[in-house]
């Protein structure tokens, strides 16, 4: 999941997303836990788009505004 797509989300769909990606998870540990798992890089990708949503839901309720371009710092190469 890009960061582009969950930054056109509201706050509502953003947790409701959370939630969804949070069962999948457990689903995904079940099956790897019994043996049944086929892609256990599911995982991995799950894991980082539930810090990406988290890292989402606090800059909006900090209210920030992180631009790309912005944040490059000039410094010594």
């Amino acid at each position: 999941m890009k960061v582009i797509e969950l930054k056109e989300q509201t706050k509502e769909e953003l947790e409701a997303k959370l939630v969804e990606i949070k069962k999948s998870l457990f689903n995904l540990k079940f099956q790897k836990a019994t043996g049944q798992l086929e892609n256990p890089l599911r995982i991995r990708n799950l894991r980082k788009d539930i810090a990406r949503i988290k890292t989402l839901l606090k800059e909006r309720e900090l209210n920030i505004r992180i631009n790309d371009k912005s944040n490059k710092k000039g410094g010594k190469k």
